[in-house]
């Protein structure tokens, strides 16, 4: 069976891939008058959205409510002891991903985006077959894009067997809770992981690769996550770096590169991710890629070819599924002959993240150390939220706010969020750092009291 909608005067526009990017670019695409299909070859929604992302936050959020019982007698009430029941937390984890499929399958209805469930590749720059339960279709479109996400890393030393050698998606959640975790890796995903099964009540090992966890991030920020690891038990192994990982009869055995060795129940790699780009046809259409199968793009995220675009983990820029969804958007409006009118220039620099530990972590712009590094002249202002009401009322003072400013122009540059509801209270300096406001706008606003945001305005004024 061959569909062409190239006769319609509404350009023809293929999606490869249903994430954060591809549904986005589907949805925005299809209101503007695209003839739309999308091709999911797993899960529509994204399998890095709903099979790690989501997943791995809804059970944060458990684990950070069993680590809040832990605390309650500095509210006022009775110690309790929260037991972790897998069963019914793997029963909240599925339903949480069928309610989320289901609304983007709704959501992409509504826009009459076609849907197929497959396996799409490649026959050339406008030309791509998909395997279906059904059969095999082929497809010719004005404009191709390319979301098809990222997979887990797995080192050349070991094999994962998820049972005891697991990726991130092989822990939402395990089949039992691990006595001892070994875990892999100490960037963001490294770190998450650590929080979760620590606080769930599992022994946890990380093993460090340098001197501080989340090496790319400020000292600071780092530290004060650090102490919170080492307050719940947290064992930190840090400068090594894991060479071989091997299963015995009581678990796992991790080598590391300086000679030293651990043992655990459990290990988890937690070592980034490979972008989904092999067996896809791209050298058949033209698309480039780069040495480690990323595909360049533009600021309107298109490839070498034109009239192909890359989005989402891909394409190399930022792993955020904001990123992801900004950049749908992008190529929604570039494909319908709009993207000068409604898009300044992206900025990944000013992209907002965050990490989901206890404390909250979430940061934007530019960074202490990188303004040192650059010997730019920068202004530095922290609040502690200790100086908070609202954090002696919540008994959770620990953490900071901290922003970056140019002292000249007073113009916000970035800064930093630990502590409770950080993911949210970093969108007010996002947004300064995104529409060059100043410290003073931030300052002469009225924030609620008692609030955390107050921190925001002290830290500005």
């Amino acid at each position: 069976m061959t569909s062409d909608f190239r006769s319609s005067r509404a350009p023809s526009f293929l999606i490869i891939g249903g994430g954060p990017a591809g549904n986005q670019a589907a949805t925005s695409a299809a209101r503007l008058g695209a003839r739309v299909t999308l091709v999911e070859r797993d899960i529509v929604g994204g399998a890095a959205h709903l099979l790690d992302c989501v997943p791995s936050k809804a059970m944060t959020a458990t684990a950070s409510s069993v680590a809040f019982t832990r605390r309650i007698r500095d509210m006022g009430l009775a110690p309790v002891e929260a037991q972790v029941d897998i069963q019914a937390l793997k029963r909240r984890v599925e339903t949480i991903k069928f309610q989320l499929e289901f609304s983007v399958k709704e959501l992409l209805a509504s826009q009459k985006v076609r849907i197929l469930q497959g396996k799409a590749r490649l026959l050339g720059p406008n030309e791509a077959v998909v395997r279906t339960p059904e059969g095999v279709e082929e497809l010719r479109a004005d404009y191709i894009l390319i979301a098809t996400g990222s997979r887990p890393r797995v080192p050349d030393f070991c094999t994962p067997d998820g049972e005891r050698i697991l990726t991130t998606r092989d822990c939402y959640p395990p089949p039992d809770l691990p006595e001892h975790l070994i875990v892999v890796g100490s960037g963001v995903t490294g770190v998450e992981f650590v929080n979760l099964f620590s606080s769930l009540g599992s022994r946890v090992t990380l093993i460090v690769s340098r001197q501080q966890v989340l090496p790319r991030r400020d000292p600071e920020v780092a530290a004060v996550l650090e102490q919170e690891f080492l307050e719940r038990g947290v064992e930190l192994l840090k400068g090594a770096k894991a060479s071989s990982i091997e299963c015995w009869e009581k678990g796992v055995r991790v080598g590391c590169t300086d000679g030293r060795s651990l043992e655990g129940s459990h290990v988890l790699l937690a070592v980034g991710s490979v972008p989904n780009t092999e067996d896809m046809g791209l050298d058949t259409a033209g698309v480039v890629m780069d040495e480690a199968g990323y595909i360049p793009i533009d600021q309107d995220c298109r490839t070498n070819i034109p009239h192909i675009y890359a989005a989402g983990d891909v394409s190399g820029k930022l792993p955020l599924s904001s990123v992801a969804s900004m950049q749908g958007r992008r190529v929604a409006y570039d494909v319908m002959g709009l993207g000068g009118l409604n898009h300044r220039e992206l900025d990944y620099d000013k992209a907002a993240s965050a990490i989901f530990t206890v404390p909250e972590i979430a940061d934007v712009g530019l960074a202490e150390a990188e303004a040192v590094a650059t010997g730019r002249k920068v202004r530095v202002t922290k609040v502690p939220f200790s100086a908070t009401a609202k954090a002696a009322i919540n008994s959770e003072p620990q953490g900071f706010v901290k922003i970056i400013s140019d002292p000249a122009t007073g113009i916000v540059l970035g800064g930093s969020i630990v502590g409770r509801h950080a993911a949210e209270l970093i969108s007010v300096i996002a947004l300064a750092v995104g529409a060059n406001l100043r410290v003073g706008d931030i300052a002469e606003s009225l924030m609620v009291h008692p609030s955390l945001s107050e921190a925001l305005a002290d830290a500005a004024d």
